[in-house]
């Protein structure tokens, strides 16, 4: 039988306590204006290239929070994007590992991965 389901993942979730705080948060971090809607109350869809991130403050719990990446941005430049979070004032979990990637914490505490893109 031929599977109804893609092989394609279409958003990411992720708990947030404070929807409009962490749409400025998010759409600081990565370059974006803020000229989104927040949808409903509590979602809001943040603008990614390929599959979306979705901010949702009513799925927020404390046992919701990411304690681990469930994903990962990109970089080009690692150490570049590892000084920009630090100076963002996140709580940054590693250092750089193996010149590849690092973990941060997003205001809430979910955990964040950024990555050096290998083409």
């Amino acid at each position: 039988m031929t599977s109804p389901i893609r092989n394609q993942i279409g958003a990411v979730f992720i708990p947030v306590s404070d929807i409009e705080r962490s749409k400025s948060w998010y759409c600081s971090l990565l370059g974006l204006p803020l000229d989104g809607e927040v949808l409903f109350g509590h979602l809001y869809e943040v603008p990614m290239q390929g599959p979306g991130i979705v901010l949702d403050s009513k799925i927020f719990t404390a046992e919701a929070v990411l304690k681990v990446p469930s994903f990962h941005l990109l970089t080009d430049d690692i150490d570049a994007a590892y000084d920009y979070v630090k100076a963002s004032g996140a709580e940054i979990l590693t250092d750089i590992e193996n010149d590849h990637w690092f973990n941060f914490k997003d205001p809430d505490g979910n955990v964040l991965m950024i990555c050096r893109f290998v083409s």
